[in-house]
């Protein structure tokens, strides 16, 4: 007898195509996704412009959506274009 894959749990909306990401970051991961150095990572925490948790004995996660948010609200992390010039 063949057995059957079993039917998937947890998040129905996750495909091949988009793997599921980790809910949250190390801060080096964050520093990397931001474009910016990990103390600076450690400073935003402490001022409130990202969200973390502390997992363990004082081992920093930040929240993904944190980040993502940051990047969409303030463009941040992206590598910008030169500026399109206008002519009058």
């Amino acid at each position: 007898m063949k057995s059957r894959p079993l039917p998937v749990t947890g998040n129905a909306t996750n495909t091949d195509a988009e793997p599921m990401q980790k809910a949250t970051l190390r801060v080096e991961e964050a520093a990397a996704l931001l474009s910016v150095s990990r103390w600076t990572i450690y400073r935003w925490v402490e001022a409130g412009r990202l969200q973390g948790t502390h997992q363990g004995k004082g081992s920093l996660r930040i929240f993904r959506e944190s980040a993502v948010s940051l990047i969409e609200h303030n463009h941040i992390g992206l590598s910008m274009t030169s500026p399109s010039t206008e002519q009058s």
